[in-house]
């Protein structure tokens, strides 16, 4: 089987105050918070540059839909085309199409209990 999920690549959960959170979360665990939460830098077994990032969003945020949870898993995949293209051949819901940024493709799918999860193909240095 080809590499498909490679690491984390972000947690994310609603929030009543995003910004209170986040300040509590930076005063009391030391997090280097920003406007996008905290962002987790290390190395991959090849020594490449990689990133893990934790955000609250709004309470309100529609980022997460269609899931009606208040929480969306991030992994870091190898290959987000090829992978997204197998997944709907294994009968995976996939939600909306690829987005491409300078720092990485992002796609969506469902698991099997209705979460959102989102596939990210990174390109960690552009962070830096």
């Amino acid at each position: 089987m080809k590499k498909r999920v490679t690491g984390i690549g972000g947690i994310f959960f609603k929030s009543d105050d995003p910004t209170a959170t986040k300040n509590w979360y930076k005063d009391h665990l030391g997090l280097n918070t920003d406007d996008y939460g905290c962002t987790f830098w290390w190395q991959d077994k090849q020594g490449n540059d990689a990133s893990t990032q934790w955000s609250p969003f709004k309470k309100d945020t529609t980022y997460f839909e269609p899931s009606k949870k208040d929480f969306m898993m991030n992994f870091r995949v190898h290959d987000l085309k090829e992978l997204l293209a197998t997944l709907k051949e294994e009968g995976v819901t996939i939600v909306g199409e690829i987005q491409e940024f300078e720092y990485g493709k992002f796609g969506w799918i469902l698991d099997p209990e209705g979460n959102k999860i989102e596939l990210w193909e990174p390109i960690d240095k552009a962070f830096k």
